[in-house]
């Protein structure tokens, strides 16, 4: 005789919406099913662990590479005026261009004056008289030709020294380079004189 069907009971079979939420109520999101998963190697653990180079904040980044720049700036800026040699362009390096430079500082040059003489001569065209005025311009042309013989006696005199020094076949030219120097203010040079006047290198 047949049993009568209750209606109330539950199916034995599961259905596919109940076999789910069996599976994610055992197995959580973002955890793994246990060995299933690969073991990540040493090189992932340590990528994953690793921080970023590029901090979150790109204004702290940028304030930072700002600030890093200002100092290397004034690192090289205070280098170059103490005169060493990484920090200076290449013309100015070597034992023979810091000689040089050493010489000419301890040395009074007419042509530092130079810059002096023609404001001089520039408020003098400014008078009314006209005779002011002409020999205000003699006179400069008068101390220009002083100072480019000056420096000639000096080229020909740190040439000669250069030679002694280093010997002929290692000096450089160093005539012009020293006219150069000799023609500027002393307090605008760069590199900054390391001799005081009269403290002539060996």
């Amino acid at each position: 005789m047949a049993k009568p069907v209750n209606p109330d009971a539950q199916s034995p079979i599961e259905s596919i919406d109940e076999t789910r939420a069996r599976l994610a109520a055992a197995h959580p999101a973002g955890h793994p099913e246990g060995k299933g998963q690969p073991t990540p190697s040493r090189k992932e653990q340590e990528a994953a662990n690793r921080r970023p180079l590029v901090p979150d904040d790109r204004k702290l980044a940028a304030r930072q590479a700002r600030a890093k720049s200002a100092e290397t700036r004034d690192r090289a800026r205070i280098g170059m005026a103490a005169g060493e040699d990484k920090f200076l362009p290449v013309r100015e390096r070597g034992p023979q261009k810091r000689f040089v430079r050493d010489y000419v500082d301890a040395r009074v040059n007419i042509g530092e004056f130079m810059i002096p003489v023609m404001f001089l001569v520039i408020l003098l065209t400014f008078f009314p008289d006209r005779n002011v005025q002409t020999y205000g311009i003699l006179a400069l042309w008068a101390f220009f030709l002083i100072a480019v013989v000056d420096c000639t006696v000096l080229g020909f005199t740190l040439t000669r020294k250069v030679k002694a020094k280093f010997g002929d076949a290692k000096a450089e030219r160093v005539r012009w380079y020293a006219a150069m120097r000799a023609l500027q203010l002393r307090a605008m040079r760069l590199p900054k004189p390391q001799v005081k006047r009269g403290q002539y290198p060996s």
